[in-house]
Protein backbone atom coordinates (compact mmCIF):
# COMPACT_ATOMS: atom_id res chain seq x y z
CA UNK A 1 0.00 0.00 0.00
CA UNK A 2 0.96 3.45 -0.31
CA UNK A 3 1.95 5.14 2.35
CA UNK A 4 0.46 9.20 3.09
CA UNK A 5 2.70 10.02 6.19
CA UNK A 6 5.74 8.50 7.43
CA UNK A 7 6.71 9.82 11.55
CA UNK A 8 10.41 8.68 12.55
CA UNK A 9 12.26 9.21 15.88
CA UNK A 10 9.64 11.93 16.66
CA UNK A 11 10.31 13.80 19.70
CA UNK A 12 8.57 17.01 21.54
CA UNK A 13 9.55 18.48 24.41
CA UNK A 14 7.71 21.08 26.56
CA UNK A 15 10.31 22.80 29.29
CA UNK A 16 12.27 19.61 29.52
CA UNK A 17 8.89 17.36 29.46
CA UNK A 18 8.91 15.03 26.71
CA UNK A 19 5.30 14.65 25.31
CA UNK A 20 6.14 12.45 22.47
CA UNK A 21 9.58 11.03 22.84
CA UNK A 22 10.87 8.94 19.84
CA UNK A 23 7.81 8.07 18.02
CA UNK A 24 7.67 6.01 14.75
CA UNK A 25 5.01 4.89 12.63
CA UNK A 26 3.43 5.14 9.23
CA UNK A 27 -0.14 5.57 7.84
CA UNK A 28 -1.09 4.26 4.57
CA UNK A 29 -3.44 5.61 1.86
CA UNK A 30 -6.99 5.23 2.24
CA UNK A 31 -7.11 4.44 6.38
CA UNK A 32 -8.83 5.02 9.21
CA UNK A 33 -6.07 5.47 11.89
CA UNK A 34 -7.13 6.10 15.51
CA UNK A 35 -4.79 7.03 18.27
CA UNK A 36 -6.08 6.14 22.08
CA UNK A 37 -4.46 5.80 24.93
CA UNK A 38 -4.86 7.50 28.24
CA UNK A 39 -5.08 11.16 28.50
CA UNK A 40 -1.85 12.61 28.66
CA UNK A 41 -0.45 10.20 26.30
CA UNK A 42 0.88 12.32 23.36
CA UNK A 43 -2.22 12.05 20.85
CA UNK A 44 -3.39 15.43 20.54
CA UNK A 45 0.18 16.76 20.95
CA UNK A 46 1.19 14.05 17.49
CA UNK A 47 -1.46 15.56 15.60
CA UNK A 48 -0.39 19.23 16.68
CA UNK A 49 3.23 18.32 15.12
CA UNK A 50 1.41 16.83 11.74
CA UNK A 51 -0.48 20.33 11.51
CA UNK A 52 1.68 22.61 11.79
CA UNK A 53 0.69 23.79 15.27
CA UNK A 54 3.89 22.60 17.36
CA UNK A 55 7.49 21.91 16.12
CA UNK A 56 9.27 18.65 17.34
CA UNK A 57 13.03 18.96 18.60
CA UNK A 58 13.76 15.84 16.84
CA UNK A 59 12.91 13.13 14.16
CA UNK A 60 11.08 13.89 10.73
CA UNK A 61 7.44 14.15 9.11
CA UNK A 62 7.17 12.57 5.66
CA UNK A 63 4.02 12.88 3.58
CA UNK A 64 3.41 11.53 0.36
CA UNK A 65 7.15 10.05 0.42
CA UNK A 66 9.14 13.23 -0.24
CA UNK A 67 8.18 16.42 1.86
CA UNK A 68 9.70 16.67 5.32
CA UNK A 69 6.79 18.81 7.04
CA UNK A 70 8.47 18.97 10.26
CA UNK A 71 8.63 23.11 10.18
CA UNK A 72 6.01 23.79 7.74
CA UNK A 73 3.68 26.32 9.02
CA UNK A 74 -0.32 25.49 9.25
CA UNK A 75 -1.11 27.63 6.02
CA UNK A 76 1.31 25.99 3.77
CA UNK A 77 0.10 22.17 4.98
CA UNK A 78 -3.64 23.25 3.60
CA UNK A 79 -1.85 24.12 0.25
CA UNK A 80 -0.07 20.67 0.01
CA UNK A 81 -2.94 18.81 1.23
CA UNK A 82 -3.43 18.84 5.07
CA UNK A 83 -6.08 19.57 7.30
CA UNK A 84 -6.96 19.49 10.69
CA UNK A 85 -10.53 19.71 12.88
CA UNK A 86 -11.03 20.52 16.25
CA UNK A 87 -13.22 18.77 18.76
CA UNK A 88 -14.98 22.32 18.76
CA UNK A 89 -16.90 22.86 15.60
CA UNK A 90 -15.68 26.27 14.24
CA UNK A 91 -18.03 26.81 11.31
CA UNK A 92 -19.66 29.98 10.83
CA UNK A 93 -22.79 29.96 12.68
CA UNK A 94 -23.92 33.46 11.33
CA UNK A 95 -23.63 31.63 8.03
CA UNK A 96 -25.80 29.03 5.90
CA UNK A 97 -24.17 25.87 5.33
CA UNK A 98 -23.66 26.77 1.59
CA UNK A 99 -21.94 29.93 1.81
CA UNK A 100 -19.67 27.87 5.05
CA UNK A 101 -18.65 25.96 1.56
CA UNK A 102 -18.14 28.92 -0.73
CA UNK A 103 -16.00 29.90 2.17
CA UNK A 104 -13.67 26.91 2.63
CA UNK A 105 -13.40 26.07 -1.58
CA UNK A 106 -11.68 29.35 -1.71
CA UNK A 107 -9.80 29.37 1.51
CA UNK A 108 -6.44 29.04 -0.02
CA UNK A 109 -6.90 32.54 -1.19
CA UNK A 110 -6.95 33.64 2.34
CA UNK A 111 -10.00 34.51 4.49
CA UNK A 112 -10.70 37.61 3.50
CA UNK A 113 -10.40 37.36 -0.92
CA UNK A 114 -12.80 34.41 -0.34
CA UNK A 115 -15.56 36.66 0.87
CA UNK A 116 -15.37 38.76 -2.07
CA UNK A 117 -14.48 35.94 -4.91
CA UNK A 118 -16.89 34.56 -7.53
CA UNK A 119 -17.37 30.38 -7.36
CA UNK A 120 -16.61 28.52 -10.43
CA UNK A 121 -19.17 26.42 -11.50
CA UNK A 122 -16.63 23.69 -11.18
CA UNK A 123 -16.48 24.99 -7.68
CA UNK A 124 -20.51 24.76 -7.46
CA UNK A 125 -20.15 21.07 -8.49
CA UNK A 126 -17.96 20.23 -5.79
CA UNK A 127 -20.14 21.48 -3.04
CA UNK A 128 -23.12 20.29 -4.08
CA UNK A 129 -20.96 16.78 -4.05
CA UNK A 130 -19.36 16.88 -0.89
CA UNK A 131 -22.77 18.15 0.98
CA UNK A 132 -24.33 14.77 -0.53
CA UNK A 133 -21.33 13.06 0.50
CA UNK A 134 -22.16 13.93 4.32
CA UNK A 135 -26.12 14.13 3.89
CA UNK A 136 -26.22 17.97 4.40
CA UNK A 137 -27.72 18.54 0.51
CA UNK A 138 -31.22 19.13 1.89
CA UNK A 139 -29.58 21.80 4.80
CA UNK A 140 -27.42 23.78 1.98
CA UNK A 141 -30.04 26.91 2.59
CA UNK A 142 -29.93 26.78 6.61
CA UNK A 143 -27.89 28.60 8.88
CA UNK A 144 -25.12 26.93 10.43
CA UNK A 145 -26.13 28.20 14.13
CA UNK A 146 -29.57 26.03 13.74
CA UNK A 147 -27.70 22.45 12.69
CA UNK A 148 -27.57 20.11 15.76
CA UNK A 149 -23.77 19.31 17.22
CA UNK A 150 -23.34 16.19 14.65
CA UNK A 151 -24.71 17.97 11.64
CA UNK A 152 -21.69 20.95 12.61
CA UNK A 153 -19.03 18.54 12.94
CA UNK A 154 -19.94 17.09 9.31
CA UNK A 155 -20.45 20.53 7.66
CA UNK A 156 -16.62 21.33 9.17
CA UNK A 157 -15.40 17.76 7.82
CA UNK A 158 -17.01 19.05 4.59
CA UNK A 159 -15.14 22.10 4.64
CA UNK A 160 -12.04 20.28 4.99
CA UNK A 161 -12.91 17.97 2.48
CA UNK A 162 -14.03 20.58 -0.43
CA UNK A 163 -10.57 21.93 0.04
CA UNK A 164 -9.11 18.87 -1.66
CA UNK A 165 -7.33 17.53 0.88
CA UNK A 166 -5.36 14.05 0.91
CA UNK A 167 -4.87 13.53 4.67
CA UNK A 168 -7.44 15.46 7.19
CA UNK A 169 -7.19 14.86 11.25
CA UNK A 170 -9.57 14.73 13.37
CA UNK A 171 -9.94 15.39 17.61
CA UNK A 172 -12.33 13.47 19.16
CA UNK A 173 -14.91 13.71 16.63
CA UNK A 174 -17.72 12.05 18.06
CA UNK A 175 -17.50 14.25 21.47
CA UNK A 176 -20.92 15.05 22.26
CA UNK A 177 -22.53 13.33 19.97
CA UNK A 178 -25.78 10.45 20.77
CA UNK A 179 -25.23 6.92 19.28
CA UNK A 180 -27.21 7.54 15.99
CA UNK A 181 -25.03 10.77 15.52
CA UNK A 182 -21.35 8.38 16.31
CA UNK A 183 -22.73 5.59 14.34
CA UNK A 184 -23.30 8.03 11.32
CA UNK A 185 -20.34 9.64 11.30
CA UNK A 186 -18.21 6.30 11.56
CA UNK A 187 -19.83 5.70 8.48
CA UNK A 188 -19.16 8.78 6.93
CA UNK A 189 -15.12 8.38 7.70
CA UNK A 190 -15.49 4.78 5.43
CA UNK A 191 -16.87 7.55 2.88
CA UNK A 192 -14.13 9.79 3.26
CA UNK A 193 -11.51 7.27 3.30
CA UNK A 194 -11.84 6.51 0.06
CA UNK A 195 -10.88 9.80 -1.03
CA UNK A 196 -8.55 10.95 1.26
CA UNK A 197 -7.30 9.13 4.23
CA UNK A 198 -8.16 10.17 7.87
CA UNK A 199 -6.66 10.15 11.27
CA UNK A 200 -8.73 10.46 14.70
CA UNK A 201 -7.51 10.67 18.08
CA UNK A 202 -10.86 9.40 19.77
CA UNK A 203 -12.12 8.14 23.58
CA UNK A 204 -15.01 6.41 22.53
CA UNK A 205 -13.74 2.40 22.29
CA UNK A 206 -17.34 1.20 20.53
CA UNK A 207 -16.32 3.85 18.13
CA UNK A 208 -13.05 2.53 17.65
CA UNK A 209 -13.69 -0.84 17.46
CA UNK A 210 -16.34 -0.27 14.44
CA UNK A 211 -14.83 1.81 12.88
CA UNK A 212 -10.38 1.58 12.75
CA UNK A 213 -8.93 0.51 9.87
CA UNK A 214 -5.97 0.20 12.56
CA UNK A 215 -4.75 1.34 15.78
CA UNK A 216 -1.77 3.05 17.42
CA UNK A 217 -2.32 2.99 21.06
CA UNK A 218 0.18 5.89 22.68
CA UNK A 219 1.68 5.65 26.24
CA UNK A 220 3.43 8.32 28.40
CA UNK A 221 4.82 9.85 24.62
CA UNK A 222 5.72 6.82 23.39
CA UNK A 223 3.98 4.17 21.11
CA UNK A 224 2.55 1.12 23.41
CA UNK A 225 1.07 -1.35 20.63
CA UNK A 226 0.18 -0.98 16.81
CA UNK A 227 -2.75 -2.66 15.23
CA UNK A 228 -6.11 -3.87 14.96
CA UNK A 229 -8.15 -3.55 17.69
CA UNK A 230 -8.39 -7.29 18.31
CA UNK A 231 -4.95 -7.23 18.55
CA UNK A 232 -4.15 -4.03 20.65
CA UNK A 233 -7.35 -5.47 23.41
CA UNK A 234 -4.85 -8.30 23.76
CA UNK A 235 -1.74 -7.51 24.35
CA UNK A 236 -1.14 -6.93 28.29
CA UNK A 237 0.42 -3.95 28.74
CA UNK A 238 -2.30 -2.41 27.02
CA UNK A 239 -4.40 -3.84 29.33
CA UNK A 240 -2.88 -2.76 32.09
CA UNK A 241 -2.19 0.83 31.32
CA UNK A 242 -5.06 1.56 29.24
CA UNK A 243 -8.22 -0.77 29.12
CA UNK A 244 -7.66 -1.57 33.28
CA UNK A 245 -7.70 2.10 34.11
CA UNK A 246 -11.56 2.53 34.34
CA UNK A 247 -12.75 0.18 31.75
CA UNK A 248 -12.76 0.21 27.57
CA UNK A 249 -14.18 3.69 27.58
CA UNK A 250 -11.31 5.78 28.80
CA UNK A 251 -8.45 7.39 26.45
Amino acid sequence: METVLEIKDLIISFDGFRAVNGVTTSVQKGEVRFFIGPNGAGKTTLLDAICGRVHPQHGSIIFNGDKNIMHYPEHKLVNIGIGRKFQVPSVFTSLSVYENMEVSVVKKRGIAASLFSEITEAQQEKINKVLTLVDLNNCAGKKAADLSHGQKQWLEIAMLLVQDLQLILLDEPVAGMGRRETTKTGELLRKIAQHCTVIVVEHDMEFVREFASKVTVMHEGHILDEGSVEQVQKNPKVIDVYLGRGGENCA
